[in-house]
């Protein structure tokens, strides 16, 4: 609760910095601050400090999973905020409202990993999604980001309807919006409890770009600014991801014999449409649009297997998938060819910046010694003790082969090709921070506990 209040009055204040300051420096300055602030009431609240304590009808329940996955966001939101705050200014001139704009999706971020009624689900994933239509077209000059926005709206609005409709027929079904006794099975559930479950399935699909409803990502993902496409594809996909994994092992948990089938299709179809599709990109940016595709197809396997492996290893694909893809991005926003060929001879130029943005690939591709190799060992293990996903696991492992290739263009572009790299200015402090960034993805490869002993003590 405490980070509830605190984003929301956050967002409220950078709202008013917009005409009260007139200094981009001193808003940022706010916007770090804040951010760093919503991070340690997040952690004294993990710690049973909290400052604000509201009866929420049993609506919203605060428990480590949720305050856990709060603290991972707001951990990578001000570490995205460090890198490339300064980015934000050549978006456009509502430099505060953009990050008033963020902290209130960093409500709805809250609201969705602690719900336990459908209707709090619903108010979190709207809150989400409103700004960030705004967000993907904030770059007005730019026909990309138009179309962005509008695509992202409209497709937005459509699962939107879908969410609705499903909510309203499980509502007809069991007569209550609370999660918890949706999952009290007395009897064969009733067409309308299937048809909502299918519903929202769909519309969950649709916001962690899961396939066949991920048409939307690459275009959205590559015309909106880059460093909102950065937040977008990273803190707002998996707060999605903790939501779906929350709403059906909350309320659809005993009717898994109805839906695990098709999360298995949906989960096999992202993995084969993302990798490989992305095989063929020119464009780095492009490519991990379609990569965030793959990555969604790792974490669906959370949803398939819903067990303590699924939580844990959804905890830490989180952090590692935030932080990688946060660092990439963070790096292609000083270049100024965004295609493989402008990370030519990039090695030569900047051998430290190379070196991170190889820590961050590696570990993006699953490979041993990173936080990407062992959250994808979650992953799997949470399959297969479900003794029915082994072909399912068989196929992840084919399909995270696959991506190496197109992961190890980038690094065989910085290092093994001839080229000059055009950059735009970097600071010490951008350096530092990405190493930082790349100790803690290896510290996390080699000590996942870092992180999930915070998920029971």
């Amino acid at each position: 609760m405490n980070a509830l209040i605190l984003s929301a009055i956050l967002g409220v204040v950078m709202m008013f910095c917009g005409f009260l300051l007139k200094r981009k420096s001193a808003v940022r300055g706010i916007a770090l601050t804040g951010a760093l602030l919503l991070l340690v009431f997040n952690i004294l609240e993990m710690r049973g400090i909290s400052f604000l304590s509201i009866d929420t009808k049993g609506m919203m329940e605060f428990d480590r999973f949720a305050l856990l996955f709060n603290s991972i966001a707001f951990g990578c939101t001000l570490i995205l905020f460090i890198l490339s705050a300064k980015d934000i200014e050549q978006v456009g001139v509502n430099y505060s409202e953009y990050f008033a704009l963020i902290f209130f999706i960093l409500s709805g971020v809250t609201l969705v990993s602690s719900f336990q009624s459908l209707l709090i689900l619903f108010l979190g994933i709207e809150i989400i999604s409103i700004p960030l239509y705004i967000l993907a077209g904030s770059d007005k000059k730019n026909l990309k980001s138009n179309e962005a926005s509008l695509k992202y709206f409209l497709m937005g609005a459509f699962s939107t309807g879908l969410m609705l409709m499903g909510i309203a027929l499980i509502y007809g079904a069991k007569g209550t919006f609370s999660t918890g006794v949706m999952n009290i099975i007395t009897e064969k559930p009733s067409v309308l409890m299937i048809a909502g479950m299918v519903l929202l399935l769909f519309s969950m699909a649709f916001k962690v770009s899961a396939a066949p409803f991920h048409f939307w990502a690459p275009d959205v993902y590559d015309g909106s600014p880059i460093v909102f496409t950065s937040f977008m594809a990273t803190i707002v996909k998996v707060a999605a991801f903790i939501a779906f994994v929350r709403l059906f092992d909350n309320a659809f948990g005993n009717l898994h014999s109805y839906w695990r089938l098709l999360i298995a299709i949906i989960t096999a179809a992202t993995l084969f449409i993302g990798n490989i599709t992305a095989v063929f990109q020119q464009s780095v940016k492009r490519m991990l649009a379609y990569s965030s595709i793959s990555q969604a197809g790792f974490m669906m396997l959370a949803v398939y297997s819903l067990n303590s492996d699924a939580k844990e290893g959804l905890l830490l694909y989180s952090a590692a998938y935030s932080l990688a893809t946060i660092g990439i991005f963070a790096v292609l926003t000083r270049l100024k060819d965004y295609t493989f060929e402008g990370f030519n001879g990039f090695a030569r130029k900047q051998p430290l910046l190379a070196a991170t943005t190889t820590i961050f690939v590696l570990s993006l591709a699953g490979i041993p010694l990173t936080a990407g190799f062992l959250a994808k060992f979650y992953m799997l293990k949470a399959t297969v003790f479900t003794a029915q996903g082994l072909w399912l696991v068989i196929f992840a492992v084919l399909m995270a082969a696959v991506s190496v290739y197109y992961y190890f263009r980038l690094i065989q572009a910085m290092y093994f090709k001839e080229g000059v790299t055009q950059l735009i200015e970097i600071t010490p402090g951008f350096k530092l921070t990405l190493v930082f960034v790349a100790i803690l993805i290896v510290l996390l490869g080699i000590f996942p506990n870092l992180l999930i002993y915070w998920y029971y003590f």
